[in-house]
């Protein structure tokens, strides 16, 4: 794990203290003293610069958003926790487990930058399938959703991994506020119920997203899985467990968590 380098010493503050946890420190309590957050644009550039320090390319992204009118927000995901139709999660990637059901696009040809802004006619164009997804939870921090927002927005918007499974390429039909979601749990059922992400419509969310993209990483590739925020909210596993998410008109995807 490489030191980044920036022009500034908050940026590069921030990171090191991620960077020391993921290579194996302690977790943090808080961020360090005098090293709070400010922007949504420094959280960014956190993000980013700890990405580059981990030298493995970005592959995928998530991106949400509160409520359906409120700003998006997004983090990188890097190949080396992005798994593309596996379904074991390997043993102490993540310290935590917390499992969301969310439904991810593909991209099937980038959006690079340019000075126009994307259409949402063309951001649709460029998505080739619609899959049901796993997203789990991790944090740098000791406990999840324990510090400011943005405070974890820096730390990758506390991304651990995302599992992509099966999926439609006729996606215009799917209507994802009206979609059903079941995420099992073992043998039980512990949710069910239609729509549930905060977000609305996460085609909105895709147009921002391919402007934050151009501006913070040279734009989306062809190939990158975006995933579109948690449908059943955060539920925290033990190692071993089997859970399963379905949406109908995606299909089921099945993961043993470590």
């Amino acid at each position: 794990m490489c030191v980044t380098v920036s022009t500034d010493p908050l940026v590069d503050q921030l990171t090191e203290a991620f960077l020391r946890v993921r290579a194996g420190a302690p977790p943090l309590a808080h961020v360090p003293e005098g090293c709070e957050v400010p922007s949504d644009d420094v959280a960014y550039r956190v993000q980013h610069a700890t990405m580059h320090a981990m030298g493995d390319r970005i592959a995928g992204w998530k991106v949400g958003a509160r409520t359906p009118d409120s700003e998006p927000f997004a983090a990188p995901i890097l190949a080396a926790t992005l798994f593309d139709g596996e379904t074991v999660l390997p043993p102490g990637l993540c310290r935590l487990i917390g499992v969301e059901a969310e439904i991810a696009y593909r991209f099937g040809h980038g959006l690079p930058p340019r000075d126009a802004p994307y259409t949402t006619a063309e951001v649709c164009d460029a998505i080739v399938s619609v899959h049901t997804a796993i997203e789990i939870i991790d944090t740098r921090f000791a406990t999840a959703g324990s510090q400011p927002a943005l405070d974890h927005l820096a730390d990758q918007q506390s991304h651990g991994a995302l599992f992509v499974g099966p999926g439609i390429t006729d996606w215009r039909s799917l209507v994802p506020v009206e979609e059903r979601v079941i995420l099992t749990v073992g043998d039980k059922v512990v949710d069910d119920h239609v729509g549930g992400n905060s977000a609305g419509d996460p085609i909105r969310t895709l147009v921002w997203l391919a402007a934050h993209a151009a501006r913070y990483a040279g734009g989306l590739a062809a190939g990158t899985i975006v995933t579109t925020g948690s449908t059943t909210g955060t539920l925290f596993v033990e190692p071993g467990t089997r859970v399963s998410a379905t949406f109908p008109h995606l299909g089921t995807l099945s993961l043993t968590c470590g």
